[in-house]
């Protein structure tokens, strides 16, 4: 009935433009001699750069439209190909990927990219979905005008696999991406940095973070800051401090709009004073590495909060006899990105227009952002995936047995190494001007209710209370093999 040879004809044709588009593992850093990445970088015209994103937007939406008559509208389903062309489209040309960015538009291919990131994370045979997914998040996160058009309210139109929530379309990158660290499979561990450092980067922008996604996003530092994850791992640390970097950006830059998140902070004060008075002692570090449990990181709460979204369906695993893709070791997440500030000098910026101007967006290579020191190293992802599923299975074993034999042990030295470098001095004093007047508050009133202390907290400011601000940090993304 719905027999159509030009769907056949599109899926082959995007198939054969992704392979001509491949630069190949061997690339130097010089000008590409591939003709077709050189042409694709040299589109420039308004109307090109539209006719393509909505192409590309109602493709990617047309699998997750809802109709009132089941059947009733063609399902296409190359949405994979449709990612891997977006993503080589903004990656070898920044003109495209500024008009993407320049208005909301951008927010039509997030709510796809999400909507299969939550439908794919207990797949193992979908781990290169996963990976084009984050990267494509990654790659856009390092721009400002990405976290701005996040602020925008989302209205629920794709039934996702999350709890219902009312907010931004930065309350549903936060949610998702707690889904997938939560509940996802565990080859998707390496790719924890990237969504945190997403996060980092789009933070000094939310103006407003809803209850679900301030809960959801302080059960992760909850999660994380736990001691026998923190001893478990040479590099588990690092995630602690991408979370505290995020929560520092928005108290010191958003603490305005920000109460429900201030909020969840004051109740889980707790976490953030373990966290700073972690033990160091031998026979502690024992204790605490001895309760190390393989349990996921599921979050205790209620099921009136945790109900997924009406019409979603929970994700699945891969069909029984289904090949794991395999794919490169993933880079470490400072050899990913590179650290820009978002606040450079007068003298940087003569310098940037001076380079804008002569090197021409045109010539296909991608405009060299000034990169700073690294501030704090990622976490080791290098677990990387053999050439084959077989080999994959044999590495796993073999992670599994070495684990066992030649245990990492934690050593004093190491914890101090980095406790004393945790950023925890914004939100601790944060919480050491607040809590009492928090308390006070709720004794004087005799208050059991959240509302007037969100509207106190809304009211409240912290000019002049707090350290001064830190430059805002950006890791923008930059093209290695791994990718």
């Amino acid at each position: 009935l719905w027999a159509d040879s030009k769907e056949n004809l599109v899926e082959l044709a995007l198939q054969v433009l992704i392979v001509t588009l491949d630069e190949g593992a061997n690339q130097s850093d010089g000008p590409s001699d591939n003709l077709f990445l050189n042409y694709l970088s040299r589109i420039h015209r308004e109307e090109d750069f539209e006719f393509m994103l909505s192409g590309i937007t109602r493709l990617l939406m047309n699998p997750l439209v809802q109709t009132y008559l089941p059947g009733s509208q063609r399902k296409v389903n190359f949405h994979q190909e449709l990612l891997i062309l977006f993503w080589k489209l903004c990656e070898h040309n920044r003109k495209f990927m500024f008009h993407v960015l320049k208005s909301s538009n951008v927010l039509e291919v997030i709510v796809p990219i999400l909507h299969y990131l939550i439908d794919s994370r207990a797949d193992h045979s979908k781990v290169g979905l996963m990976h084009i997914g984050v990267f494509i998040l990654l790659l856009l996160s390092g721009e400002r005008n990405f976290g701005v058009r996040l602020n925008k309210p989302y209205t629920a139109t794709v039934p996702m696999d999350i709890p219902v929530f009312s907010g931004s379309h930065a309350d549903l990158l936060i949610i998702v991406f707690h889904k997938i660290i939560t509940t996802g499979h565990q080859r998707l561990q390496p790719l924890f940095d990237c969504l945190l450092t997403i996060l980092c980067n789009i933070s000094p922008y939310l103006k407003s973070m809803s209850m679900t996604a301030a809960c959801k996003l302080i059960h992760l530092v909850e999660a994380f800051s736990t001691p026998w994850f923190l001893m478990s791992n040479q590099t588990n640390h690092n995630l602690v401090f991408f979370l505290l970097e995020m929560l520092n950006n928005i108290i010191q830059y958003q603490f305005d709009g920000n109460y429900n998140l201030v909020y969840t902070m004051i109740r889980k004060r707790t976490v953030f004073h373990q966290l700073a008075n972690l033990p160091t002692d031998c026979s502690t570090m024992q204790k605490n590495a001895s309760k190390k449990s393989k349990k996921p990181l599921t979050r205790k709460s209620s099921q009136i909060e945790d109900e997924s979204m009406e019409g979603s369906q929970p994700a699945r695993p891969a069909e029984p006899g289904t090949l794991k893709a395999s794919l490169m070791k993933l880079p470490r997440i400072e050899n990913l990105t590179e650290d820009v500030s978002a606040h450079p000098s007068k003298k940087l910026m003569d310098q940037l227009t001076q380079s804008l101007a002569s090197n021409s967006l045109e010539s296909g290579k991608p405009i060299a952002a000034v990169a700073g020191s690294p501030v704090q190293p990622g976490a080791d992802v290098g677990r990387g995936e053999a050439a084959g599923s077989e080999k994959v299975e044999e590495n796993e074993k073999k992670d599994d047995s070495s684990s066992t034999a030649d245990k990492w042990v934690p050593t004093p030295e190491w914890i101090s190494s980095w406790k004393n470098k945790m950023p925890l001095q914004t939100v601790m004093r944060m919480l050491q001007v607040l809590v009492p007047q928090v308390e006070k508050m709720c004794i004087d009133k005799g208050l059991t209710d959240e509302s007037e202390i969100l509207r106190f907290l809304q009211n409240g400011t912290l000019v002049g209370l707090l350290p001064v601000p830190h430059p805002i940090l950006i890791r923008r993304y930059q093209a290695n093999p791994g990718t």
